[in-house]
């Protein structure tokens, strides 16, 4: 097993540095990366998920290709227009309600965004749970009209009944992500009628098929989303976003732009806002070069054994 640790080019969920830990088997490289605050025990989806594309692969996809939005970290205005016309994307995710800042601020992004993008591109933004419902409610209206319209607000609120109070009380389209991806019974966004669109992240759902096995059930609208992997685990979501019998929403998969280096030769970038569905997870040829610290990797490689035991004991289901 090899370490990486990967510099951010801009601070990204309070981190600066991505680490994770490759894996090897027989159908190529598994990534095991759940962020700091996840437990043992709510990284053991993680762990399956790299199991499964090291182990035993992933399902043949339907689509060659999966359109993609790009990412805007919570950047001044001209950086945030800086990523969007590089990234030949067409479709936009902004982050919002970055710990500290002013909603002001997040219009400026907003708008600068849409200038960006012109008038045909879709702007979506991400406030993390950040807000309680009546915060989410007045900070949706200001971002909607700074945007010129937004394609739908992921993740407002933390908890169902606050996603589903915004909901009614929004024109906006509401996409639920945490709700989804760290909640033990996903069906309760749907029972709850708190989203029109789910997002899916292959790493913290356990996997391809058991993500596929979700979206089958909530029966929603999906995007897939990355979890700001390397290579590795990036191609993991495209192989999710590839297998879906329907795909609506351009998908949350181009971070490699997040990254500063990468432990594959060629990162996952895309053009003309595409990116190519893989059969497997590209080779990491760089994983010494990128390799993690002493210290960080004895404290990856606990990590893992702590979790392996886990996975061991109670195995996921893929249904």
């Amino acid at each position: 097993m090899d370490v990486y640790a990967l510099p951010m080019t801009t601070r990204f969920r309070g981190i600066t540095v991505r680490e994770g830990l490759l894996l090897a088997g027989p159908a190529g490289w598994g990534e095991f990366c759940p962020f700091p605050e996840y437990d043992d025990r709510e990284s053991v989806a993680w762990l399956a998920a790299a199991r499964e594309a090291a182990g035993a692969g992933w399902p043949e996809p339907v689509r060659e290709q999966v359109p993609v939005n790009c990412t805007v970290p919570a950047v001044g205005p001209e950086h945030a227009q800086r990523i969007v016309r590089a990234s030949g994307c067409t479709t936009a995710k902004v982050k919002v309600a970055d710990a500290g800042a002013p909603l002001s601020e997040d219009l400026e992004r907003v708008a600068a965004v849409r200038d960006a993008l012109g008038p045909a591109g879709l702007v979506r933004v991400d406030a993390n749970a950040a807000w309680d419902v009546a915060t989410a409610v007045a900070a949706i209206g200001e971002l909607d009209r700074a945007a010129g319209g937004l394609e739908y607000v992921e993740q407002p609120c933390w908890e169902v009944d606050d996603l589903a109070a915004v909901r009614r009380a929004v024109d906006v389209p509401i996409a639920a992500d945490e709700s989804i991806r760290r909640a033990e019974d996903p069906m309760r966004v749907v029972a709850a009628g708190a989203a029109d669109i789910v997002v899916l992240k292959v790493s913290p759902l356990g996997g391809v098929r058991r993500a596929l096995r979700i979206a089958e059930e909530v029966g929603l609208p999906v995007v897939v989303s990355s979890a700001v992997e390397s290579g590795v685990g990036l191609a993991a979501g495209l192989a999710l976003a590839g297998a879906l019998p329907e795909l609506h929403h351009a998908c949350g998969l181009a971070t490699a732009s997040l990254l500063a280096d990468d432990v594959v030769d060629e990162p996952l970038r895309p053009v003309d806002g595409l990116l190519p569905v893989p059969r497997r997870a590209p080779e990491p040829v760089h994983r010494s070069r990128v390799a993690a610290a002493a210290d960080r990797a004895a404290w990856w490689n606990g990590r893992h054994d702590r979790v392996a035991a886990l996975l061991d004991t109670a195995p996921l289901s893929t249904g």
